[in-house]
C-alpha cells in the first residue's frame, strides 16, 4: 500500500505535518466503523479495513524514519527485516565512542552532565543524518537509494542510543 497516494500527498520526504494530520483527521472520519453500524457486514469488514490502512498511514508517515522506509520500500528496497550491518568504518568507530561514553558516564564527577551532553551531540548529529537522508532521497536511483539505506541504518541506530541515555537520565534521576 502506498501511504502517500492514500493521504494524496507527493512522495517526498519532506511533508507539511500540519497538512498531514489535517488529510488524516479527514479521512478517519470518512472511514471510522462507527460510521458504518447500520451497514452490511461487508462494509462493514470494509470499514474497519480502511481505517486501519489510514491509522497505519498516519503512523508511517509523520515519523520521518519510517517515511523514508516507506519510501525506499516503494521503490523496491526493503529494510524491515534485512539483517545487513554497516559498511561505515567512521560511523562504526562513533558508535563505539558513544557507547563508551554511556558507559563511563557513571564513573564521572557529574553523571548527568556527562549525559546530558552525550545526548545534545546526538542530537545535533541525528538532525545532520536526516539533511543527509532527505537530499538522498529526492533522487530515486539505485546508488541513492542504497545510501539512503545506509543513512537510515545510522539514524536507527542513533535513535536507539537516544532513548537508551534517555532510560539511564530517568534511573539515575530516580537514585537523587
Amino acid at each position: 500500500m502506498n501511504f502517500f497516494t492514500l493521504f494524496g500527498l507527493p512522495e517526498q520526504f519532506k511533508l507539511d505535518k500540519n497538512h498531514l494530520a489535517n488529510v488524516y483527521k479527514s479521512l478517519a472520519q470518512v472511514t471510522h466503523p462507527d460510521k458504518f453500524s447500520t451497514a452490511s457486514q461487508q462494509q462493514k469488514l470494509l470499514s474497519v479495513q480502511k481505517s486501519s490502512q489510514v491509522n497505519d498511514g498516519y503512523n508511517v508517515l509523520k515519523h520521518p524514519l519510517s517515511r523514508a522506509e516507506h519510501m525506499l520500500e516503494l521503490r523496491g528496497l526493503s529494510l524491515q527485516h534485512e539483517t545487513k550491518t554497516l559498511q561505515d568504518p567512521a560511523f562504526l568507530m562513533q558508535q563505539m565512542e558513544w557507547r563508551e561514553q554511556l558507559e563511563d558516564a557513571q564513573y564521572a564527577k557529574e553523571p548527568m552532565a556527562v549525559l546530558e551532553d552525550l545526548e545534545q551531540e546526538l542530537q545535533t548529529q541525528t538532525a545532520e543524518q536526516y539533511k543527509i537522508l532527505e537530499d538522498l532521497l529526492v533522487s530515486s536511483d539505485e546508488q541513492s537509494n542504497q545510501k539512503a539505506a545506509a543513512e537510515i541504518r545510522k539514524l536507527k541506530f542513533m535513535h536507539k542510543l537516544l532513548s537508551e541515555i534517555a532510560r539511564k537520565e530517568e534511573e539515575w534521576f530516580d537514585d537523587f
